[in-house]
């Protein structure tokens, strides 16, 4: 009996493993922080389903990500000297690798609000790919943890430091790199780091303040009529590229600079934030070709909108809290607010969906759990230690949380 019970025990968890996804880059597999993961922790606290609590030494706000059994992220020294990358156990929350991946000597400038470790990285199978923006771009192998390739010739004065994340797209690395100085979209061979294109912005800012010109969004993936585009919002503007070649497809002007948000797809819409100034918020359907602003805007929106948190889309509902904690459920159809409420604290790190309960993370640690519903429920409100930046990540039906200091397993078993 007891050799059946084992037999059964590891029936379920190989059938738990085949069906868990993957967490592969920022916001999950499908860059909207959407999980199908059943099961999942409710509640919490610093002495209440953490299955392990891990030290992260360092200053960054890159989020986790997962293939199998680790963890991967980012972090570096309070003054930029030294950009690391760190390997965490997923089942022991063991420190599997711990590696200097760039040094550099004289950094730039950190705005305070940021750090030198804010972008998140993307893993596949045996490989990890980690941007710091102009201080490099490195590809490494997850086995050994040794640098496979690494590029740390593009230019570009950040300004405020670098946030923007890389996303991949069959064998090309994708990463936008829009500064103070200069603006444009890279392609990677993801193979041998090798760029593939590189598309200048050649957008109209209106102004010569290079500060104005910043933006720290990560892109998008998404097909339309059976043909890929990545969305890179900018400042001022978003640009839909060819992903293999770089090409311009369509653009939309909407105003802002400092766009942080990934953008989402679904209902035929794109929903894009522009970040600080603009039409904050636009609904843009993708299947235009060249400027699209005065053609294919389905509505958009100034009210309370987030700059650095990104949306939820939950079928034609769409869920957001602005950086005060303003939070709101709107129509995604048509932008019409079905409710909007106040969260205590700040709020920059990207909510999750699961089990239709939204988890939100705010900087003073607190992680409110709402109803995804066109009615506002609370459901409860859970506090650890430390406050939060990154986004969350999930491990079969578990979350991995990164705070400013630490990093947690947290489970409802």
């Amino acid at each position: 009996m007891r050799i059946f019970g084992l037999a059964c025990v590891s029936l379920v968890l190989l059938i738990q493993s085949a069906a868990a996804e993957n967490w592969p880059a920022f916001r999950g597999p499908r860059g909207d922080g959407t999980t199908p993961a059943t099961g999942v922790p409710v509640e919490w606290s610093e002495t209440k389903n953490i299955v392990w609590k891990t030290p992260i030494h360092g200053r960054g706000w890159s989020s986790p990500v997962v293939w199998d059994n680790q963890i991967w992220l980012t972090t570096a020294t309070e003054d930029g000297t030294k950009q690391s990358v760190l390997c965490v156990d997923a089942t022991t929350g063991d420190v599997l690798h711990d590696m200097v991946v760039f040094e550099n000597e004289n950094p730039r400038f950190c705005h305070p609000s940021n750090s030198y470790a804010s972008c998140t990285p993307t893993i596949e199978d045996g490989r990890l790919y980690v941007h710091f923006g102009s201080y490099g771009t490195a590809a490494i192998d997850t086995a050994t943890g040794k640098k496979i390739w690494e590029r740390r010739d593009l230019e570009c004065d950040h300004f405020r430091a670098p946030a923007s994340s890389p996303i991949l797209f069959e064998d090309v690395l994708i990463v936008a790199y829009d500064g103070f100085d200069v603006q444009y979209v890279v392609g990677f061979d993801k193979q041998t780091g090798e760029t593939r294109w590189r598309t200048p912005r050649d957008i109209d800012y209106n102004t010569d303040n290079g500060d104005r010109k910043k933006a720290y969004a990560t892109g998008l993936v998404i097909e339309v009529a059976g043909q890929p585009q990545v969305i890179l919002p900018s400042a001022t503007a978003t640009v839909a590229y060819e992903p293999l070649t770089g090409k311009e497809i369509w653009r939309v002007q909407h105003g802002g600079m400092n766009a942080a948000c990934r953008p989402i797809y679904g209902n035929g819409l794109l929903y894009i934030t522009a970040g600080d100034g603009g039409t904050s918020l636009v609904a843009v359907r993708p299947d235009g070709q060249g400027d699209v602003t005065d053609t294919h805007i389905a509505w958009s929106s100034g009210k309370s909108v987030p700059k650095r948190s990104s949306l939820i889309l939950k079928d034609d509902l769409l869920f957001m809290t602005n950086d005060s904690g303003v939070i709101s459920c709107r129509d995604a159809k048509t932008g019409d607010v079905h409710w909007m409420k106040r969260l205590e604290g700040e709020y920059w790190a990207s909510p999750l969906l699961a089990e239709n309960r939204l988890y939100f993370s705010s900087k003073t640690g607190l992680s409110p759990v709402v109803a995804a519903s066109a009615e506002y429920e609370l459901i409860t409100e859970n506090q650890l230690q430390d406050g939060f930046n990154a986004s969350p990540a999930v491990v079969e039906n578990d979350f991995i949380l990164r705070t400013f200091t630490h990093l947690y397993r947290v489970s409802k078993k």
